[in-house]
């Protein structure tokens, strides 16, 4: 069978919704200044969807220095990956305070947050290792998993007890391979909102010889007294050994980093084949992300105005009754009880009714039944929008039970 007949036929789990989908559901177009009020489709709507946790997006400084260091360096320079051309001091200088502030020793950059976790992990391990991952873990360490040609367990999540079991088979593995074996788990989870359990899988180590390798993408900025991650906030930061963190959340930029010992880092930096064979992060981002983190560090005010947000916007939504599952970060998952009928609906009431906009999960994402609204608040929002946001979720949960969205069919193209 020819290859694009095979794929028209089967278009996948997202594609074949493609024709009734796109633009409303899947790949909307958000308009306007980045902020938590913006434009769909003409209208304007109150956006909890956005990870600009710090509302760094449009902070005039940033933008101040995003547009010098374009106007300076162009987008184009440096050319050539790092390793051949494509090396700067201000790359360096970077990785030198990016490593300072996670707790580490030393850092390497990243050109994107999912392609640099998937060659991290392939670098690290071969065949003679064994992977211990969580269940949830995002799809980046999933990819990367699949390239390890060794075995890999999996451990329900946050399943202590049964980490210890796939501790056990995989120290089994490796007392007759000679591998070793890796840990990986996040420290905050971007859909569900809750903190792996770094302390608990740090404590573990006392009885196996592994290595922990922790994605904090959103924990990076937002957790922690000072901002540090997860694993600050979880008072471990010793025990986590390669530490990984994304510029797309909270830094609201391009890249990412990893970090971790410096002979690793070292290592890391001559074997990762995501960066030896891909151009140089482009200047204007180095010097941007230099300034975020900057502001980061300087500003404690910016995370204090995001925990306010999230906090009155948790608190307020289980005191209306609401079901948040384990959040204990800024991700805000509201469950509901429906099927994608009921989700679609929802969606479209929401936009259309109430003028807000957030992302909707069902299965697969989620188990059958399920319905995540998933709220992403930022420094940026208001207690006034918090406040029309709880107000609007009662009425739509009265609804839902009512059966008000059991048997509605909307036509998007006529919206």
């Amino acid at each position: 069978m020819d290859i694009f007949d095979k794929r028209v036929r089967n278009l996948g789990p997202l594609g074949m919704y493609a024709k009734q989908a796109d633009g409303y559901f899947m790949f909307p177009k958000l308009e306007g200044e980045i902020s938590n009020h913006m434009k769909f489709r003409g209208k304007d709507v109150l956006v909890w969807s956005l990870n600009n946790y710090l509302g760094l997006a449009n902070h005039p400084e940033v933008r101040e220095v995003d547009a010098k260091a374009a106007k300076d360096w162009g987008l184009a320079y440096p050319m050539g990956a790092r390793m051949m051309s494509g090396q700067t001091v201000y790359h360096e200088q970077l990785e030198r305070e990016l490593a300072a502030f996670v707790g580490k020793e030393d850092a390497f950059l990243l050109n994107f947050g999912y392609q640099g976790m998937v060659s991290i992990i392939d670098s690290l391990v071969d065949r003679h290792d064994a992977i211990v991952y969580d269940s949830e873990a995002h799809a980046c360490i999933i990819d990367g998993a699949r390239l390890h040609m060794g075995k890999r367990f999996v451990f329900p999540h946050n399943n202590m007890e049964n980490l210890k079991i796939q501790l056990q088979r995989a120290k089994k593995l490796t007392d007759e391979t000679g591998g070793g074996i890796l840990v990986i788990t996040e420290g905050v989870y971007g859909m569900t909102g809750d903190q792996g359990n770094l302390r608990d899988i740090v404590a573990l180590k006392k009885e196996f010889n592994f290595r922990l390798l922790v994605d904090d993408a959103h924990g990076f900025g937002t957790m922690g007294p000072t901002g540090a991650g997860t694993h600050e906030e979880q008072g471990v930061m010793d025990g986590v050994d390669i530490y990984f963190g994304t510029f797309a959340k909270a830094m609201a930029g391009i890249g990412a980093f990893v970090a971790t010992n410096a002979d690793i880092v070292d290592y890391l930096r001559h074997n990762m084949r995501s960066q030896t064979f891909a151009k140089s992060l482009p200047m204007p981002m180095v010097i941007g992300s230099l300034k975020r983190l900057d502001l980061i560090r300087k500003h404690p005010e910016l995370k204090d105005n995001l925990w306010k947000i999230v906090n009155a916007l948790q608190s307020g939504l289980k005191e209306a009754g609401f079901n948040l599952g384990n959040a204990a970060s800024p991700v805000t998952p509201v469950i509901l009880e429906g099927g994608i009928p009921e989700a679609t609906q929802i969606t479209v009431d929401l936009r259309e009714n109430y003028n807000i906009f957030c992302s909707i999960v069902t299965y697969p994402v989620v188990p059958k039944g399920v319905i995540l609204l998933r709220l992403i608040p930022t420094a940026v929002h208001t207690l006034e929008d918090v406040s029309y946001t709880i107000n609007a979720y009662k009425e739509l949960r009265q609804k839902l039970n009512e059966g008000a969205y059991a048997n509605v069919m909307y036509d998007i193209s006529k919206l």
